[in-house]
This record gives structure tokens, C-alpha cells and sequence, in this order.
């Protein structure tokens, strides 16, 4: 009897041994596409007021775990039995993200011009503060669905060859893992000026730490700038990997050219494509609207 019961938790220590070792694999794999995630997350959780900044990444990360809860046992079940509809599924949610970092850089370069101030509130509509949100926090869930498939899927095929019972607790724990850490790091960035001007007040603006509490301040402006950049390239590589890793004639294309410029490549021609068609239709709508 005793034998028996020491056989079980042998097995559950070699199972366990099993999943540490897939999970570092599969993590290792993902570290890429987690850094990306960052990015993207970290500038889409930010541009709030301060007192609503926790409160709306929270609201971020809870839409990020029912993305996993929804997304990890579809995998686990198209992988059984039909993997061929993962790629498809994983073409059309690049398409996404190449059409979203493309639609950044075209907002960017294309900005209405106004004369005033004045006329340019005039002219664009108020929106109310909690609409705003509700609209940010809504396509930041989006981005992450697409995302966290994308996670998904690589963490899935790095623990393909294992059981199921390996492929089924690794996938979870990496999904796990990813919203954590991510939204964790996202909620220390996006609150570093409040702990920098902690630092100034508790040292009164004077020695070391009130040196570090400046640099906290006035670093986070700078460091939001950048990630918007980032998150922005990060979209259009996700989405340009995508394509290239799972559309054969695009992987065979120029096979000497550095993957980085190809992938970016792919991204801002599958956005500006997806960008005319919904141009396109929206252009219609507009039409049998009037």
C-alpha cells in the first residue's frame, strides 16, 4: 500500500520534472513575442490620469485572462484536431496587427491642420472621459487576444511532441506567466513618476534619492514616447513573422534578407492592403448611410 502511494508521487515528481523543463523551453521560445507584448500593452495602458491608470490596467488585465481562459483549450483542441485551422486562424489575427500598426503611422504622418486651438476644439467632437477609456480599454484587449494566440501557438508547438497532460499544463503556465509578468511590469512603468515624486518629497528635493525621483519623473514621459514607437514596430514585426513563418511562398522569398527587415516588410504591405479594404467599405457604408 505504502509502496503504491511513494509510486504516485514519484510519477507526480517526474511529471512535474517534466513540465519545469517543458516550460522553460516553451517560455524561452515565447521570449520574443513577450517582449513585443510588452511594448504594445505597456503603450496602450498608458495616457490616463493618474488616479485611473491602476484601475484601467486592471480592467486590461482581467479582459488579457479570459483571452487565455478562451484561447488555451481551443488550442489545446484544434491542435488535436484540426491544426491545419490554427495558421488560418494565426494569418488573420496578423492581418490585424500589421492593419493597427499601420493605422499608428498613418495617424501620425496625417493629422488634420488647424489655425487655432480654439478652431481645432471646435471642430473635433468632446468625447466624455469614460467613453475614451472604455474604447482604449476594448482595442488594448483586442490587441492582446491576438497576441496571446500568437503566444499560445508557439508555447503549443515548442511542447508538440510531448503528452497531453505536459502540452496542457506547460501551455497554461506560459499563458499564465505572460499575463502576469507582462501587466506587472506595465503597471511598475506606468507608475514610476508617482514613486519618483515619493522619492522628492520624503528627501525634500535634495540629495541622491531626490536625484533618482526626478530622474523617475521626468524619465516616464520619454520612456511612453518610446514605447509607442516600439509598440508600434513591435505590431507590424508580429504581424510580418506571422505571415512569414506561416505562408510558405513568403517564407521563400528573398531567403539572404535579414528576417527583421522581411517580417517589417510583410507588416506594413499587409496593413496597407487591409487598410484600403476597410477604407474601402467603410466608404460604402458611408454611402448607403447617406
Amino acid at each position: 500500500m505504502a509502496s503504491g502511494f511513494f509510486a504516485i508521487l514519484d510519477d507526480i515528481a517526474a511529471l512535474m520534472d517534466d513540465v519545469a523543463l517543458a516550460t522553460k523551453m516553451a517560455t524561452r521560445k515565447t521570449a520574443g513575442i513577450l517582449g513585443d507584448d510588452l511594448a504594445v500593452n505597456a503603450e496602450k495602458a498608458t495616457g490616463f490620469l493618474a488616479e485611473r491608470e491602476l484601475p484601467i490596467l486592471w480592467a486590461i488585465t482581467k479582459g488579457s485572462l479570459i483571452n487565455k481562459l478562451i484561447i488555451v483549450p481551443i488550442a489545446l483542441l484544434l491542435n488535436a484536431f484540426a491544426p491545419v485551422a490554427i495558421t488560418y486562424i494565426l494569418i488573420l489575427g496578423g492581418c490585424y496587427l500589421a492593419y493597427e500598426g499601420v493605422e499608428k503611422i498613418i495617424e501620425f504622418f496625417i493629422k488634420p491642420k488647424h489655425g487655432t486651438p480654439v478652431a481645432a476644439m471646435q471642430e473635433k467632437p468632446q468625447i466624455p472621459a469614460a467613453e475614451q477609456e472604455g474604447a482604449k480599454v476594448k482595442s488594448a484587449i483586442t490587441t492582446d487576444f491576438i497576441l496571446s494566440v500568437e503566444i499560445v501557438i508557439i508555447a503549443l508547438g515548442a511542447v508538440a511532441t510531448q503528452q497531453s497532460m505536459i502540452q496542457i499544463i506547460t501551455v497554461s503556465a506560459v499563458a499564465l506567466i505572460a499575463t502576469v509578468g507582462v501587466y506587472g511590469i506595465v503597471a511598475l512603468i506606468v507608475r514610476m513618476d508617482d514613486l519618483g515624486y515619493s522619492l522628492i518629497r520624503r528627501t525634500n528635493n535634495s540629495g541622491p534619492l531626490a536625484k533618482v525621483g526626478n530622474a523617475l519623473v521626468l524619465g516616464l514621459p520619454v520612456i511612453i514616447r518610446v514605447l509607442g514607437v516600439v509598440g508600434t514596430l513591435a505590431l507590424l514585426l508580429v504581424a510580418g513573422g506571422i505571415f512569414a513563418h506561416n505562408i510558405q511562398f513568403l517564407h521563400d522569398v528573398y531567403p539572404g534578407l535579414p528576417d527583421i527587415i522581411k517580417e517589417f516588410v510583410l507588416g506594413i504591405i499587409a496593413g496597407l492592403l487591409v487598410a484600403i479594404v476597410v477604407s474601402f467599405f467603410k466608404r460604402i457604408v458611408k454611402t448607403f448611410n447617406k
